[in-house]
């Protein structure tokens, strides 16, 4: 299982240092930013599992940099943990109107963010608990390795499998081909992005069932995103 990827946006570097220490203990990939800007191209290079982000940062501001990752189709379903020494209701409200999931003031225990963080991803990737995920008439078990379709069994190959779970994973987000290659080949892979559209293919037709509609969603110029049937 790839491990779970978390963009850190937080300008205390002392903070910044101790959390990325603590998350990478934890099994997570973290890429960590002081800067608003740079995590907003952090982001549309490598789709972050979840975003922990502070209001107050260098260059376009926290608050700002959760409404554009929202208005983004890449990453609109990325949930967003919101850093913030502010605590009047009023800044609360407007950072969870924003598209924040959560909301954080500071100080605050690592160990409580972490558990926020653990709630927001065992609820967004059921299988890093081993649970069945399912997305609308989709259902895979992670642990028995088996995906069905309504009351079908489905006949998946290694690869479409994978490819599934992770857009299982990540429903209703759209990701492009290399973002395909890195997250279901791995990082580096030297298979070429057209590869992607041969697996998406035997995928469609693998799940494909008479008068049901098609899940997997081309969106031109962008890439491939699982809607819930």
């Amino acid at each position: 299982m790839t491990a779970p990827r978390l963009l850190l946006v937080e300008d205390d570097q002392a903070l910044a240092e101790l959390l990325e220490f603590r998350f990478r203990k934890e099994g997570y990939e973290v890429r960590a930013t002081p800067d608003g800007d740079e995590a907003l191209i952090l982001a549309a290079e490598e789709v972050p599992d979840l975003v922990i982000l502070d209001w107050m940062v260098e260059g376009t501001s926290g608050i700002e940099v959760c409404r554009r990752l929202r208005r983004d189709p890449a990453t609109a379903h990325v949930p967003i943990i919101m850093l913030t020494a502010r605590e009047a209701e009023d800044d609360r409200i407007r950072g969870l109107d924003t598209g924040a999931d959560d909301y954080l003031t500071k100080p605050f225990s690592p160990r409580e963010l972490l558990a926020r963080v653990g709630a927001v991803m065992r609820r967004i990737r059921p299988a890093l608990a081993g649970e069945m995920i399912t997305v609308g008439d989709l259902m895979l078990d992670p642990v028995a390795h088996k995906v069905r379709r309504g009351a079908q069994d489905l006949a998946l190959g290694p690869t479409e499998y994978r490819l599934l779970r992770f857009f299982m994973e990540h429903p209703r987000r759209v990701f492009s081909r290399g973002q395909l290659l890195d997250a279901v080949w791995g990082t580096g892979s030297e298979i070429e992005e057209r590869t992607v559209d041969v697996h998406i293919r035997r995928l469609r037709k693998a799940i494909e069932q008479d008068g049901m509609p098609d899940p997997i969603r081309t969106v031109r110029s962008a890439g491939y995103a699982l809607e819930a049937a």
